[in-house]
């Protein structure tokens, strides 16, 4: 029997925020639980993002836009699974719960089998193909997994419990590129473009198959098996369908926000890119590529909770739109005609302050605008939206660069990100909805965790 299996079912409830309390105490367990499995989910995965493009673009000799291609793939995939992953999870399994647990299982799970077959292929369709399958699984495990941290926490903190989730994560992102690093340096050997040698990715890839499993085990054996008590849950009224998850843009709140992660997400350009950008402009030797996402990973690491409180009290959508202002601003920096080091190391941390600032922030926001028995299907909505912008955007700045080059390409992104930011306020102003009803919080007839700056 799972250690999770003989734990309560019933979900951690927050204490009520008392005078002189730490604010830590507005996250359960589960979360923490939960970050935990993404902390070293993400080693295993950044591990192989960190080498990834110059494995591509400098060992196999792909092009730009053929790599801007294979990364719009695995915001693809991800995109096209992440609705039927959300529904999975909302439908009710033999006891009467949603199966949150297991889809995401399931998604972890694929993801760490794709991990040891990069060790056998080594051809850029095969790449692909296997890089398709990774993405599948992260498309599956991201909205029931969010819906177990919105169904675990309280409304009113659910900025913070989320940024805690994303401060773990992000620990991951940090330790993995630093651990692809020394297993790189450890393999030895030359890195494709003077020799073919494979063998330092090929130890990158084994090692991060191993931490992979690790993760699925630590949400196998930690995680309750069961968040929403039966008493909770709304009465039944038939296995929800696919079709009733999109039903769900009807709510105005909901839509505004798919609306607005998907003008802001055709105009983000893929970390893998900007990572380029960073290394072609410094001149970086090619073994320190590896390095730059711990900038990035560092700055998310310091800013996701105290950005995620932050949220919870002047508004989560507005720090949303003051992320992307943030990204902007990178944007900026790289354009400049400023060069050298202390450039590239403020490019990496306000590209870490804008996840900070936007990732756990937009997933709060739309948990708030769906019911708790739909929760999955519609924070997959909203997710979809973005990582389909972004696969776009992927696609697009990879020609853009093999056209005219990737500063010209920059410089076009920056322009509209501008124009999307300034339409996105423009659609946040419209007045709210109604808050919907809560299910998981037995004490209150409304949830009254919408966003400060919007009118009751």
């Amino acid at each position: 029997m799972y250690v999770a299996e003989s734990r309560s079912s019933k979900a951690p409830v927050a204490p009520a925020p008392q005078p002189g309390r730490r604010a830590a105490a507005a996250v359960p367990g589960t979360v923490v639980v939960l970050g935990a499995v993404s902390l070293v989910t993400d080693v295993s995965s950044e591990m192989v993002s960190a080498v990834l493009p110059l494995y591509l673009l400098t060992g196999l000799g792909l092009s730009p836009l053929g790599f801007g291609l294979l990364d719009g793939i695995q915001n693809g995939f991800s995109a096209l699974v992440r609705l039927a992953g959300g529904h999975l999870a909302d439908r009710p399994g033999r006891d009467g719960a949603p199966r949150h647990k297991a889809v995401a299982a399931f998604g972890y799970g694929l993801s760490a089998l794709c991990k040891p077959l990069l060790l056998l292929v080594h051809t850029v369709p095969l790449i692909g193909a296997v890089l398709a399958a990774d993405r599948t699984g992260k498309g599956l495990r991201t909205a029931p997994r969010d819906a177990m941290i919105s169904l675990a926490t309280e409304p009113a903190h659910r900025g913070r419990a989320f940024g805690v989730h994303r401060a773990m994560d992000t620990a991951g992102a940090l330790l993995g590129p630093l651990a692809a690093f020394l297993v790189l340096r450890l393999a030895g050997g030359p890195l494709l473009a003077d020799g073919g040698d494979r063998h330092g990715y090929d130890a990158v890839f084994a090692v991060s198959a191993c931490v992979a499993v690790l993760g699925v085990l630590l949400l196998l054996l930690f995680v309750p098996n069961r968040l929403t008590p039966a008493a909770d849950a709304p009465p039944a009224a038939g296995r929800p369908r696919l079709r009733d998850g999109l039903a769900l843009l009807r709510l105005p709140e909901l839509r505004r926000l798919t609306l607005c992660a998907v003008l802001l997400g055709l105009t983000t350009v893929s970390d893998s890119f900007l990572f380029l950008l960073v290394q072609r402009r410094l001149g970086l030797a090619t073994d320190l590529f590896p390095l730059l996402p711990l900038g990035t990973a560092g700055a998310f690491l310091l800013l996701a909770v105290p950005l995620g409180a932050l949220a919870d009290r002047v508004g989560r959508r507005r720090l949303f739109l003051a992320g992307h202002g943030v990204l902007l601003l990178a944007y900026g920096l790289l354009l400049s005609p400023l060069s050298g080091l202390p450039v590239a190391v403020c490019v990496l941390v306000l590209h870490g302050a804008f996840y900070a600032a936007t990732d756990g922030v937009l997933a709060a926001a739309a948990a708030d605008a769906v019911p708790a028995e739909r929760r999955g299907a519609g924070l997959a909505l909203v997710g979809t939206g973005q990582a389909l912008a972004r696969f776009a955007c992927s696609l697009v700045f990879g020609a853009l660069w093999s056209a005219v080059g990737g500063t010209s390409a920059l410089a076009c992104s920056a322009v509209a990100l501008a124009v999307c930011v300034a339409g996105a306020a423009v659609v946040f102003r419209e007045p709210a909805a109604v808050p919907v009803h809560d299910p998981t919080t037995t004490d209150r007839t409304t949830d009254r965790t919408t966003d400060p700056e919007v009118p009751s």
